[in-house]
């Protein structure tokens, strides 16, 4: 299919906030998918509402659905084939209970009077998990942050250890269930024994 194929297909409008902004370990899916046309930047932007954003195993970054607390969550939007989505799906593990693709309203930073809400949508914490992790975050304290933040950025993603780096032999969904079940005090990652 040639480029003008791609054009004609429905783009999805995709928030980023983690691992796939630039820069950062998982840029290089979307970077190929620019080079095949399955995929365009369209600029920095942020969540419209606050939402709760922490560093879970292994420094990997969790939006949590719980609007209104938490913080203005800044990140990258794109606009991405069908393909291209099918493709960050397998990447953040939908059907596998990991994240799952939601709606997000956004808007672009530095615009000016030209900040038009967005309609996207966004890798969210599992259901299945979320409230948990929110809870080992500090969200279930009244007036405590927690270890919430606003944006992804190196200082966050320190010590951040790529997928095939991590133990094979426990599953991701354990990992968070280990993450969850420790003090909030211990280190982010999973110590293999």
């Amino acid at each position: 299919m040639g480029a003008a194929g791609k054009e004609e297909e429905k783009q999805a409008l995709i928030f980023t906030y983690g691992t796939l902004k630039k820069g950062f370990s998982n840029h290089g899916l979307l970077e190929n998918m620019f080079a095949t046309g399955d995929a365009s930047y369209l600029g920095p932007y942020t969540t419209l509402d606050e939402f709760p954003l922490l560093c879970g195993p292994f420094k990997v970054p969790f939006l949590l659905n719980f609007p209104g607390s938490g913080h203005r969550v800044a990140g990258e939007l794109y606009a991405v084939s069908p393909a291209a989505l099918a493709r960050m799906d397998e990447l953040e593990g939908t059907t596998k209970g990991h994240y799952e693709r939601l709606p997000v309203k956004v808007e672009p930073v530095g615009r000016g009077e030209e900040k038009a809400v967005m309609r996207a949508e966004a890798y969210y914490a599992h259901r299945s998990y979320a409230e948990e992790m929110w809870r080992r975050g500090g969200g279930g304290e009244e007036g405590n942050g927690g270890a919430f933040f606003g944006s992804y950025t190196e200082k966050e993603a320190e010590g951040y250890v790529k997928r095939a780096d991590r133990p094979q032999h426990v599953s991701f969904l354990d990992q968070i269930r280990l993450f969850i079940s420790s003090p909030a005090n211990t280190s982010n990652s999973y110590d293999s024994d």
